[in-house]
């Protein structure tokens, strides 16, 4: 390289010569694609053809949209943009447009201890769970010292209240393989740890199985272990499949690791969240000394039901969770699943609807909350379906015109910095954090991504240098690809889009 500018300096004048350094830098803009071109609206629609009719992906499905952040805007480009299309997590971002927007950035979840003044000198405590997903052993540890801060040495009596969410925990349309793992656990009421367990699978000496390690070894001698894999020769591919049985606990391990590999992460769902509650708030009390005799679970003819009982409760402990504008963060930027269905719930717990108040299903209701905020917001009901708030669902339909009209609308709204801080910024944080790096939009881009099985999105707030700024919405389906081929080409698009100016 130094010799071919020596050489072309050779051939310019002394009185207008350039250094060696700023003639590198010129070759190095004009030999590279994304400074060197830069494109008008409407020459978006050959260069993306170019991307997405690749003879691979040409077999999928494109659904685009691209707008300025203003609502309405004139459409910058688009491809099938009405179209209903499976969005994977980008569901996250109507789900949490809602949430903000009804309860505020300031909204706390709160898990309460109540004790019932009662005439005997019996020690009747209740546990009221509201859901809050990022409830940990910390926050038992915290509660423990509160009671034991108040004399309390021994509770006759416990009653762990998973009520305040209706209906079922777990999503009736997510796949069995989804709700075993940790990233489809249930949301109830009462939940700690986010309904999951973490181990770690090693590999060992050629045709052994592999080595089962929980980060917790006292959970781990509750659990039947099923282990089918096996490590294997370095030339052999990688492979592992956990699960675990329905309602008990025994994991089964299939797959395998090669020789001197890696260990995997891996983490489960528990198949019993109110038993894991108690077993973890069993084990917080006793380090501080507490004894418990009895503990029940409440159900909705049973324990305090009667309201003059209940007139007698007051609450001597309690935790809350960090504002929602920082849930939010986990739930976007991380695409927490368990996040996003616990706020949907708290949305239909909270929810303002009168069709809502006697509704039996906290799911259902934080649903039509999301449907009936949304469209105060400018966003037509038309072009969406939900059926949960995270994605994780196969029924939910999305077309690229709803997500860009949620995040117009959020970008308008009193709540804009909270939303978008929620985000994921491209090369630098959270699910995009591998994406983009060196590239043009590295740091321009804050957005969520999305990804199942044949699906593939991401849509969210670009910054090109020389454009005003956009927002934007890409979802692929119906594609039997290594995802690694599809997210190379959507972030093809994207760095298309960086290099839009003003024509």
């Amino acid at each position: 390289m130094l010799n071919f500018l020596y050489f072309i300096q050779s051939f310019i004048r002394p009185s207008v010569r350039f250094s060696l350094i700023q003639l590198g830098l010129l070759c190095l803009v004009l030999l590279n694609p994304a400074t060197a071109q830069t494109l008008c609206p409407a020459e978006l629609h050959r260069a993306i053809a170019t991307i997405t009719s690749d003879p691979p992906l040409r077999r999928a499905r494109w659904g685009i949209l691209v707008q300025g952040l203003d609502s309405p805007s004139p459409t910058i480009y688009a491809q099938n943009a009405e179209d209903f299309f499976i969005p994977a997590s980008n569901v996250k971002l109507l789900t949490t447009a809602a949430a903000l927007t009804r309860l505020g950035p300031e909204f706390r979840i709160r898990t309460s201890i109540y004790q019932i003044q009662a005439q005997s000198t019996t020690t009747l405590l209740r546990v009221v769970g509201r859901g809050d997903p990022s409830l940990t052993d910390v926050q038992l540890q915290t509660l423990a010292r509160q009671l034991r801060d108040r004399g309390i040495t021994q509770i006759d009596r416990l009653v762990l209240d998973d009520q305040y969410f209706r209906g079922d925990a777990i999503n009736s349309t997510w796949e069995w393989e989804d709700i075993q793992a940790g990233y489809g656990a249930a949301a109830n009421s009462l939940m700690v740890n986010q309904n999951a367990i973490s181990l770690t699978l090693v590999p060992q000496a050629l045709g052994e199985p592999l080595r089962v390690v929980w980060d917790d070894p006292a959970i781990g001698q509750r659990w039947q272990i099923n282990n089918r894999s096996e490590t294997v020769a370095p030339d052999q591919p990688e492979f592992l499949q956990v699960g675990r049985a329905f309602s008990q606990p025994i994991l089964q391990v299939e797959g395998q690791l090669r020789v001197g590999s890696a260990s995997e992460p891996v983490a489960i769902s528990v198949p019993q969240p109110i038993t894991y509650f108690a077993d973890r708030l069993q084990l917080a009390l006793s380090a501080v000394g507490i004894e418990i005799k009895q503990t029940q679970v409440a159900n909705d003819q049973a324990i305090w039901s009667d309201q003059a009982m209940s007139d007698q409760a007051i609450e001597i402990a309690a935790v809350e969770s960090s504002p929602l504008a920082d849930l939010l963060i986990e739930t976007n930027r991380d695409s927490n699943n368990l996040y996003a269905e616990a706020i949907l719930r708290a949305l239909g717990a909270n929810s303002s609807l009168q069709d809502n108040l006697n509704n039996s299903s906290s799911l259902k209701a934080g649903l039509d909350e999301v449907r009936a905020t949304l469209l105060e917001l400018g966003v037509n009901g038309e072009n969406y379906q939900l059926a949960d708030g995270s994605g994780l669902s196969r029924r939910n339909l999305v077309s690229p015109t709803a997500l860009v009209e949620a995040l117009q609308a959020m970008q308008q709204s009193p709540y804009a910095t909270a939303y978008r801080n929620s985000l994921a910024v491209a090369g630098v944080s959270g699910t995009l954090r591998h994406r983009f790096q060196n590239s043009s939009v590295q740091g321009h881009l804050q957005g969520k991504s999305g990804f199942l099985s044949g699906a593939a999105a991401l849509s969210g707030y670009l910054q090109p240098p020389s454009h005003p700024p956009i927002a934007f919405s890409i979802i692929v389906n119906s594609f039997d690809l290594p995802f690694d081929q599809v997210q190379s080409a959507i972030d093809q698009v994207v760095e298309t889009l960086q290099n839009l100016r003003r024509c």
